[in-house]
């Protein structure tokens, strides 16, 4: 069973959400801070991201926000955390994040964060890490990207063994606790044979 220190969230920073989604980030934070783990995340302080930070905060959790000088400039990031790493390049930032993280967990989010976890994922594919990658399907949000998941998996375009990559569940109680204990799967090649 693997504990966590740090878990990389990567979320929406969208004003233009519903705020269920709102809710269920300030949930989430509040819920790592409570398990005495950290989050690292994008450093905003719009949308999901800063429901997220300041939840965190509010229980007295640890904040690591990283955020590019660019959109730090933008005025979107988070002051108030409780360290701001500020990268030169997005590409930068993700690498950080991941070093520093544990694991990862999507919640709803648009482009970054669908590139940002599938990435991670295709990392621990590739054996670069041996980390867990999770997504919480909030108010099925995800459903129709699990749902192709799974039909690209049946096309062969996903190995079987790879499948279970991304642990999902609609609860974050839950979701935390299958990473904890996911087996991840050995490496497979590149191609597929």
């Amino acid at each position: 069973m693997r504990t966590f220190k740090r878990l990389c969230i990567y979320c929406g920073s969208s004003q233009r959400v519903g705020e269920r989604y709102l809710e269920c980030a300030r949930q989430v934070g509040a819920r790592i801070a409570e398990r005495g783990i950290g989050v690292v995340y994008g450093g905003g302080n719009v949308g999901l991201m800063g429901a997220l930070a300041n939840a965190a905060l509010a229980a007295d959790g640890e904040v690591v926000g990283v955020i590019p000088e660019r959109l730090r400039v933008r005025e979107v990031a988070h002051e108030g955390v409780t360290e701001l790493l500020v990268t030169h390049t997005m590409q930068e930032r993700k690498r950080k994040m991941a070093d520093l993280a544990d694991a990862f967990i999507a919640l709803p989010g648009g482009w970054g964060t669908l590139e940002e976890i599938f990435e991670v994922t295709t990392l621990t594919q590739l054996g670069y890490h041996e980390k867990p990658v999770g997504m919480l399907n909030a108010h099925g949000y995800y459903d129709p990207l699990i749902a192709f998941l799974h039909h690209a998996a049946d096309e062969g375009f996903i190995r079987q063994q790879h499948r279970g990559l991304i642990v999902t569940a609609t609860d974050f109680e839950e979701l935390i606790d299958a990473m904890a204990v996911c087996e991840l799967p050995e490496p497979g090649p590149h191609v597929l044979r």
